[in-house]
C-alpha cells in the first residue's frame, strides 16, 4: 500500500509506525472472512481493510466525520484479522493510532463523553464498582431490560476459602484485577487451590488493581499509565527480592495487557526496565498449568469418579488471537475428564469486548447470542470461558452457567481429596 501522510503525523513515532503499518498491507481481504462486525453488516467500512483505508485516509489529512468515528467505534479489536491476515499487518496498532488522532479531529456527544467518564472512574476502582453493583442486583426487578441485562445476578453456591500458607519454596502472584474480586470472586480462589495441590503459593498484592486495560482502550491513555504504574510499584519489591517466580493471569483480558507493558512504558525512563521484567514473567492460568502438566496429572488420575461432563469452551479474543494461545485450556480440562462439546466458528468475538457491550449494545447482543447459540449445539452442561469479560457478558443472555474452566480443574481436584 502507498502512503503519503500528512506533515502533521509523518516525522513523529506514531506516524513512522503508522506508514510502516500501511505499507504492509496488500489489500488481500482476507481479514474480512473473519471479522465479525463484517459478517454481521456486510459493510466494507466495518471491516478490517475498510477500515484500514479510513485510517489512511485520516493519516494522509483528508478531512474525517462522524461516519468515520462510528466504523472505528464498530472495531471489537478482536485481533482476529491479524490471526488471519499472510502478511503479518498489526491492525490494532494502526487501530490506536487512528483512534487517538481521531478523538483530536472529531468531538463526541455530550452523552458518549458522559458515558466514557463513568466507565473510566467507576470500572476501576472497586470501591466505586462494588457497591454500584450491589445496588444495581437490589434493583434489578425494576430495571429496564437492556439495563438489567448488564447487571450480573447474584453469585450463588457455597464460596469456597483460599488455602491457607502451606511453606511451598513456589510462590507467584495472582492481579486481583478491578471488576473480578466482585463478579467472580471464586476465580483467583480456585486457582490459588489448584496451584496448591501442585506446590505453588499464590498470593494477591494490596494495590495492585486495575492492570490499566481498560482505560487504555477508551483513549484515557494517560490513566491507564498511571494504573500500570501503580501495579508495578505495588509488584516490585517481590520481584526485587526474588520472593516471586512469575505473576498468574486468570483474565485473559488482563494477561494480554500486562504482557505489553514494557512496549507501552518503554519511553518512561523510571519505568521502562521494570515493565519489561513484569511482562516477561506474565503467564495465563493455562500456561502455568501446562508447565505442571505431569504432577497435574497424576492428581488427577485420583479424581476418576464423576467425569464425562459436557463442556462448552468459548476461548476469548486475548487468548486466542492477542496471546496466541490456542488448545491449552482444551487439552487441560480435556486431561481432567470433560468431554469438549464442538463450538462452530470459535475465532469469532462473543461481543463482550470490554466496554463494547455497553457502547455498541445492539453488536454486542447479536455477537453475544450467536456465541451461545455456536456453543449450545453440542447440548453441553455447562459453559466455560477464560475472561471475566466475556463470562459475564455471555452469562447475561444464557440460563445456563458459564464459568471460568479454572474452577472445573478445581472441582476434579477437591473430588480426589
Amino acid at each position: 500500500m502507498q502512503t503519503n501522510l500528512a506533515d502533521f503525523i509523518k516525522d513523529t513515532a506514531a506516524g513512522r509506525e503508522a506508514d510502516a503499518i500501511l505499507r504492509s498491507c496488500v489489500h488481500c481481504g482476507f481479514c474480512t472472512a473473519t471479522c465479525p462486525t463484517f459478517q454481521l453488516l456486510g459493510d466494507e467500512l466495518d471491516g478490517p481493510r475498510g477500515r484500514i483505508y479510513l485510517i489512511k485516509q485520516m493519516l494522509e489529512g483528508q478531512p474525517v466525520t462522524e461516519k468515520t468515528q462510528l466504523h472505528l467505534d464498530r472495531c471489537l479489536s478482536c485481533r482476529a484479522c491479524e490471526t488471519t491476515c499472510p502478511s503479518g499487518v498489526k491492525y490494532h496498532r494502526l487501530l490506536e493510532i487512528g483512534r487517538e488522532v481521531l478523538e483530536e479531529r472529531v468531538p463526541r456527544s455530550l452523552a458518549s463523553r458522559a458515558t466514557r467518564f463513568l466507565l473510566c472512574e467507576a470500572l476501576p476502582r472497586n470501591w466505586i464498582f462494588k457497591p454500584a453493583v450491589r445496588i444495581g442486583q437490589l434493583m434489578r426487578p425494576l430495571l429496564p431490560a437492556v439495563l438489567a441485562d448488564k447487571v450480573p445476578m447474584a453469585a450463588g453456591g457455597v464460596r469456597l476459602p483460599w488455602p491457607q500458607p502451606a511453606g511451598h519454596k513456589r510462590r507467584m502472584i495472582a492481579l486481583a484485577g478491578c471488576v473480578q474480586p466482585t463478579l467472580t470472586p471464586n476465580t483467583n480462589a480456585a486457582t490459588a487451590r489448584v496451584l496448591d495441590r501442585l506446590g505453588i503459593e499464590l498470593i494477591e498484592v494490596p494495590g495492585a488493581a486495575c492492570c490499566g486495560a481498560l482505560r487504555y482502550h477508551l483513549h484515557a491513555q494517560e490513566k491507564a499509565l498511571d494504573d500500570m504504574r501503580q501495579v508495578i510499584d505495588a509488584w516490585w519489591p517481590q520481584v526485587e527480592s526474588g520472593q516471586v517466580e512469575g505473576f498468574v493471569m486468570t483474565a485473559s483480558g488482563c494477561g494480554e495487557h500486562v504482557r505489553v507493558y514494557g512496549e507501552l512504558l518503554q519511553h518512561d525512563p523510571a519505568y521502562a526496565d521494570k515493565a519489561a521484567r513484569i511482562a516477561a514473567l506474565t503467564r495465563d492460568a493455562s500456561e502455568v498449568l501446562a508447565a505442571e502438566q505431569d504432577r497435574l496429572a497424576e492428581l488427577l488420575r485420583q479424581a476418576a469418579v464423576g467425569t464425562g461432563q459436557r463442556v462448552a469452551f468459548h476461548s476469548p479474543c486475548t487468548l486466542q488471537h492477542a496471546q496466541k494461545i490456542r488448545g491449552v485450556v482444551e487439552a487441560l480440562l480435556a486431561a481432567a475428564g470433560y468431554q469438549l462439546s464442538p463450538v462452530a466458528d470459535p475465532h469469532l468475538c462473543c461481543g463482550s469486548a470490554g466496554t463494547y457491550s455497553i457502547s455498541q449494545p445492539v453488536l454486542a447482543t447479536q455477537l453475544r447470542d450467536n456465541k451461545l447459540a455456536a456453543m449450545a449445539a453440542g447440548s453441553p452442561a455447562v459453559l466455560v470461558t477464560a475472561n471475566i469479560g466475556c463470562q459475564t457478558h455471555l452469562q447475561g443472555g444464557s440460563t445456563m452457567p458459564v464459568r471460568h474452566w479454572i474452577e472445573l480443574i478445581d472441582e476434579r481436584l477437591r473430588a480426589a481429596s
